[in-house]
């Protein structure tokens, strides 16, 4: 490892003709010195990397197509946007499962700034509060 660290110009790279075949082929990895190395030009069998390969396939493919960014598949649990008014107002007291009960101070669409009993202020989306 200490001997990526040294600048290029600095450092001979040579073949050692040894059993344990020191190089690119070793368990290590290969050096920086060797040139680019592929990640994923390896012919290993296991589960992990064919799922890695057809990963990078559809990755390809993606790009290829002039598609967007790659979306993740999930259920949104906080939607922050001031588009949507809350139903709280200021001054009411609220619960919130960490930080515990608390006075809202301001509200910014479904964002209210509360002042909390024993946390302090903080910022909380109003799906996270209960009223008090």
């Amino acid at each position: 490892r200490f001997l990526d660290e040294l600048p290029e110009d600095a450092v001979e790279v040579r073949e050692a003709p040894s059993a344990f075949a020191w190089g690119s082929n070793n368990s290590y990895g290969g050096s920086r010195f060797e040139g680019r190395h592929d990640p994923f030009a390896g012919t290993y069998q296991t589960p992990g990397w064919q799922r890695a390969q057809a990963n990078k396939a559809k990755l390809a493919d993606r790009s290829s197509q002039g598609r967007g960014p790659a979306t993740i598949d999930g259920e949104l649990v906080a939607k922050s946007t001031s588009a949507a008014p809350s139903s709280f107002s200021r001054g009411e007291r609220v619960f919130h499962q960490k930080f515990g009960y608390g006075h809202i101070t301001d509200v910014e669409g479904n964002k209210l700034t509360i002042e909390f009993d024993k946390a302090g202020q903080k910022k909380v989306v109003d799906s996270f509060v209960t009223r008090a």
